[in-house]
This record gives structure tokens, sequence and C-alpha cells, in this order.
């Protein structure tokens, strides 16, 4: 007898409680709970949760619990991505994961695979006269999870670095403008560098993964900032195409959204396209159980219209998405 499993990711676009921001965090719920209810999610991966001071207390996901409450979520498992000392949130752009299930084991992960890249800017001004560590803002968060049916189920929750430049000393004149093309690009090169290396430490992850069990049920979902045929999302894929190698055709991570018919496939609107830059990649042994996806994108506005702002829009501007699995 199968169970039907719903996994969903969703990046809230800095879910917070500020005391003027707008709009308001109670506008915020009166759209998005709703959105959260519609996912039935089992596991629910989300992105960009900020976190809440308290006094004389360690930061905590306030505007979550408030968000959740009076629905489901509010009697899941929950785990979250913490400071290096262990003791609360960031302040900004965690990463949660929740779930119906047992949640046995949880880790993070930044530079524990790939160590920091050394890169010397070319266009900053003056001259870096060395070579500086690169690192990426956000780590990969990782969850072990227990079925119904006793069997573990890894899941693996993404934020990857967005396509916005890195700042390049001297080269902008002011947050929006930039001196010299050439400043863009290096910035851009280096964010760049930084979304292919979280996606790099992520396949290094699940091929840890896959050595421990060759036939590992895995999700990696989350927000990649890149569409399926870009670098970073080809990584940690691993396709044979890429590799060479049929003999890794198990270690193949297959995006769920390539059964979604092409003219609704996309979860962000930009320009008037639409651009598939949220995903869920599961493993060989986990698409056997494999029923479909959804991509709540029904009424996603464009977030680069000069009128779409984030105090015209209280939704976030990613849809979420989920797919289903009936498992044995």
């Amino acid at each position: 007898m199968s169970e039907v499993i719903r996994i969903a990711t969703f990046n809230l676009e800095n879910l917070d409680d500020k005391p003027d921001q707008i709009p308001t965090l109670d506008e915020r719920i009166v759209i998005m709970k709703p959105q959260l209810i519609r996912l039935n999610a089992d596991i629910l991966c989300l992105q960009e949760v900020n976190g809440q001071e308290i006094p004389a207390q360690p930061r905590a996901l306030l505007a979550l619990d408030r968000l959740i409450a009076n629905t489901p979520y509010t009697g899941y498992n929950r785990v979250s991505t913490m400071t290096a000392d262990g003791r609360q949130v960031y302040d900004e752009r965690n990463l949660v994961i929740l779930s119906r299930f047992a949640i046995t084991e949880h880790n993070q992960y930044k530079h524990d695979y790939i160590p920091e890249p050394s890169y010397q800017k070319v266009s900053s001004v003056p001259p870096e006269a060395e070579s500086k560590s690169v690192t990426w803002e956000r780590p990969i968060f990782y969850a072990k999870t227990t079925l119904p049916n006793g069997k573990t189920l890894h899941v693996v929750n993404l934020h990857l670095k967005s396509r916005i430049p890195v700042s390049v000393e001297g080269q902008k004149i002011d947050t929006y403008t930039w001196r010299t093309a050439h400043g863009w690009a290096e910035g851009y090169f280096i964010a760049s560098m930084k979304r292919v290396g979280q996606a790099l430490e992520t396949r290094v992850l699940v091929d840890n993964i896959l050595d421990n069990d060759e036939q590992a049920l895995i999700v990696v979902c989350g927000d990649f900032n890149s569409t399926s045929d870009n670098v970073p999302v080809q990584a940690i894929r691993g396709d044979v195409e890429n590799t060479g190698n049929g003999k890794l055709s198990n270690r193949v991570l297959i995006p769920c959204e390539q059964t979604v018919p092409e003219s609704s496939r996309y979860s962000l609107l930009h320009l008037g396209k639409g651009e598939m830059l949220d995903h869920l990649l599961v493993s060989r042994s986990l698409l056997a159980f494999y029923n479909h996806t959804e991509i709540h994108n029904e009424i996603l506005h464009d977030e680069s219209i000069a009128f779409a702002t984030d105090k015209k829009y209280p939704e976030s501007d990613h849809a979420p998405i989920v797919a289903e699995f009936n498992i044995v």
C-alpha cells in the first residue's frame, strides 16, 4: 500500500516583522497563509525567513510562527539554519525545513567540503594588492527524515547566491549605478563564482550520501537563482551528458518541473518572461515514486516592472512549488 507524500519549496522573500515595514506582516499573512495551506505539504522547505530580536533572548523566527499559526504546519517538526555559535537563527535569509515526519538529523554546510577560493579583483579602485577569500553568504541546509514506511529521505534546502553583482570598490556611483561596464562584469563574475561554488559543495554532499547508500532517496530543493540549463543546476544534476560516464547514471538528479508544460514552467516573472529559478531535484530512487509537480504561479507578479515594488505586492515574487510522490 502506498502513501502520498508532498514535498514543497517556497522562497518567502524576506519574511520579517519590522515595525516600519510596508506591507506589514499582517498584510503579507493574509495573502501568503492560503498559499501555504494550498501546498498541503508533508515536507516544506522555506527560504528567506528572517529572524526577530527578543530582549535578553536568542533571535527567533517569530514572523514565521505568525505565518503558520492555525495551519497544520504548527505541529510539524522544524529545523533551521543557525549562527556559527549555534545559539540563534540568522538575522536574515534563514533556511527552514518543516516536516510532518520525524527529523532524525540536520546539519548545515558552508565551506565544509569546498574551501574558500581566493581571487584578486582587477577593476577595484585602488587596485587590490593581493588575493582575498571569496565566501558564500548562506550555508547549505540538510535534514534526514524518516518516512512512514521506515525509509530515510535526505532533504537538502538551498538558496544559491543571487545574480546581483557583488560590489567592487570604486566601481559604484550609487546602489544601482556602475561606473564602468567592466566593473559590473567583474561583480557579476564574483557573484557567479559564489553561486557555482555553493552548487559544487551541494554536489559533493549528494555524492557523499550516495557513497553510503547508492539507492538513497534524495531531494534537493530551493531557490537556485538559475534555470535548469545554467551551470549551477547542471553541476548539481550531474547529467551523464556532462560527465561522459554512464556508470554515474544512478547519481543523476532529475528536475521534477520537467513534467510541467513549458508554458507554465516558471517560478518568477522578470521583464515579462517566466523563469524557472526554483527547483526540486530528486534522485533516481525517489523518482521511482514520482507522481506530478505543481507550480502555483497563477497570480505571480512581474518583479521587474517599474511599479512592482514590495510595497504594492505583499506576496513573494517567487511561486511555491510542490511535487507529489506515491511512496510504497
